[in-house]
């Protein structure tokens, strides 16, 4: 493997590059010309770098390279030739629902490791942020943005819905009724209201983006590994639960921790 800076290079193709440094991995799109323009060969790269990640990364960096983090699905998909050695959209649709199921399935995994437990996952949005790119900065646990950004979910617009794991997260940040608008409308939410509504954790001026997420990140080291994973599940899981049901795996948690602590773990 080749060094990038201080980080140690374990792949970079199809659109992605993924660098370890430390406890710190960062998943680049690394196409700017295209603004980040997303693809199935990407998708798969995506998906390559979750399954890439050394046990020793505890937060994953996810960011575009220039002006824009993602302006959505490059639409060289809806073309009749498609993408080169790839079935194109028109083609899909024709396929049988089986099939139709399983190839988007498999799109999806490039959206779902972001919230693997024993990771926290950080997305860096600058720019455009439009339908799947969108999607894939909601599939990450937190998001820092630029005060550039501009999300928006365009797939209704075109006589689409959002099928790459965007809606669930959308649902909980913002509440039902603003994530009908926003799909239904395809309109911009931009800094101030991304913020203010839990799109994005922090929003900072664009040339502070960079040291925003690094500060991010060396905060959520600072806390043991093992107590961030627990309280990571308590909170994925909080929404499914009742208010007792809550305090019961809370007091569970809580028990494993101090038997931790205290040198009695399994």
């Amino acid at each position: 493997m080749t060094t990038l800076d201080d980080s140690e290079l374990v792949f970079d193709k199809d659109g992605v590059r993924l660098t370890v440094e430390d406890a710190v991995a960062t998943v680049t799109l690394t196409n700017p010309a295209k603004r980040n323009a997303q693809s199935p060969a990407l998708w798969r790269a995506l998906t390559e770098a979750g399954r890439s990640l050394p046990g020793s990364v505890r937060v994953v960096v996810l960011r575009g390279e220039g002006k824009s983090f993602s302006a959505g699905l490059d639409r060289q998909a809806f073309t009749p030739e498609g993408f080169d050695g790839e079935p194109s959209f028109l083609e899909m649709a024709r396929g049988s629902e089986e099939d139709l199921d399983a190839i988007i399935a498999e799109y999806q995994e490039a959206f779902t490791w972001w919230r693997r437990s024993d990771l926290v996952s950080i997305a860096a949005v600058q720019g455009h942020a439009i339908g799947a790119g969108f999607q894939l900065a909601l599939a990450c646990d937190l998001r820092v943005v630029a005060d550039d950004v501009q999300f928006a979910m365009r797939e209704t617009s075109l006589g689409l819905v959002p099928d790459l794991t965007g809606t669930h997260p959308l649902v909980s940040l913002v509440g039902y009724a603003r994530a009908l608008e926003i799909c239904a409308t395809g309109r911009f939410v931009h800094a101030e209201e991304a913020e203010r509504t839990g799109l994005a954790n922090i929003a900072v001026p664009v040339a502070e983006l960079d040291a925003a997420v690094r500060d991010l990140s060396a905060a959520l080291l600072a806390a043991p590994r093992s107590a961030v994973i627990e309280t990571k599940a308590l909170l994925q899981g909080a929404s499914g639960r009742s208010y007792e049901e809550q305090r019961t795996v809370e007091r569970a948690a809580q028990a494993r921790r101090l038997r931790d602590l205290a040198g009695l773990g399994d």
